[in-house]
């Protein structure tokens, strides 16, 4: 599989790369020598095997192998496909490695607050302001409230009370809801990403584990 990938010919008496595939004995005979898209088949048979047998762990196994065949597969497997499936393994292992997926989550959520912290919660919160004008008897009143505005170098934003407020939207954006806590514009961008990405980490999490003991 290795000459296949694009991977030298080991030579007699070399010593071999770890993190290359093993070659087999006839590993420098093409016609003999399977390529990704065939081991991908095969794992293919083996999951359908074992989810027909209610064995969900034994298929998932057989499922991230099938996986990484058409992640290293450039004929069968197209390059946008590669693609995906790259960011699927990085993410969560193909939905199989929970302890992945939480730890991107935590990345994530850590990058959010900091990213509050320093551009998307205002100094202080802006104070409506009332003005009004006399027509004869009568006097109009309108309230406006200001936009949120940053103040302050990074020793002022870097605070436990910041760092608090930060966390709350954070963890709010996991589960799809809206702190309502004010923000600049900065943060109303770094809220909407967050709100998308988070839960996704989460979801795959959720799915890992749920491959892993569902029998």
């Amino acid at each position: 599989m290795g000459r296949v990938n694009g991977q030298p010919v080991p030579t007699a008496g070399a010593a071999q790369d770890s993190r290359l595939w093993r070659p087999r004995p006839h590993h420098t005979d093409g016609a003999r020598t399977p390529d990704p898209e065939d081991v991908a088949a095969l794992y293919r048979q083996l999951r359908k095997a074992f989810e027909d047998g209610k064995n969900e762990p034994g298929a998932a196994d057989f499922y991230y192998g099938e996986c990484e065949m058409r992640r290293h597969d450039p004929t069968g497997t197209t390059r946008g496909e590669r693609r995906l499936l790259w960011g699927y393994w990085l993410l969560s292992g193909y939905g199989l490695r929970a302890s992945r997926a939480f730890t991107w989550l935590l990345a994530a959520m850590s990058l959010t607050v900091l990213l509050l912290m320093g551009v998307g919660l205002p100094t202080h919160d802006p104070d409506p302001a009332t003005t009004g004008t006399l027509h004869g008897s009568k006097i109009a009143l309108n309230t406006s409230t200001p936009d949120p505005a940053l103040r302050g170098g990074w020793p002022q934003r870097m605070t436990f009370a910041r760092a608090e407020k930060a966390t709350r939207v954070a963890i709010n954006s996991v589960v799809f809801r809206s702190s309502g806590q004010n923000l600049t514009t900065a943060g109303t961008y770094i809220e909407m990403i967050s709100r998308l990405l988070e839960p996704t980490l989460l979801a795959l999490g959720v799915l890992a584990i749920r491959g892993r003991i569902k029998r």
